[in-house]
């Protein structure tokens, strides 16, 4: 057991539908396997599952717990500040393969 430390520009969703959430209501959360922290009320740049970026949140919470199913697990809830354009997100797409995900292959 112990907490694990999520990078400081990275947010990346496991669930199409925790993204849909936020796309579309600008409010949303995630769940993450483990415990993880996940700093509040800092921006940091939101990828879909297939590592795309795609917008900007802030995190305004980050709950770390022990589940009924006895898992660890992290809730994360941010909201929305801004959808990205598409040259914004393939900069940062690009950037992200190289510094966080593996090799990019155009």
């Amino acid at each position: 057991m112990g907490f694990q430390t999520e990078f400081n520009s990275v947010c990346k969703f496991k669930s199409e539908q925790e993204l849909y959430e936020l796309m579309e209501y600008g409010r949303g959360k995630m769940v993450k396997q483990g415990f993880r922290v996940f700093p509040t009320g800092q921006k940091v740049i939101a990828y879909t599952p297939d590592n795309v970026a795609v917008a900007i949140v802030k995190i305004v919470g980050c709950i770390a717990e022990i589940n009924f199913q006895s898992q660890e697990v992290t809730e994360v809830e941010m909201e929305l500040i801004r959808k990205l354009n598409e040259e914004e997100s393939r900069i940062q797409t690009d950037l992200a393969y190289e510094m966080f995900f593996g090799e990019h292959n155009p």
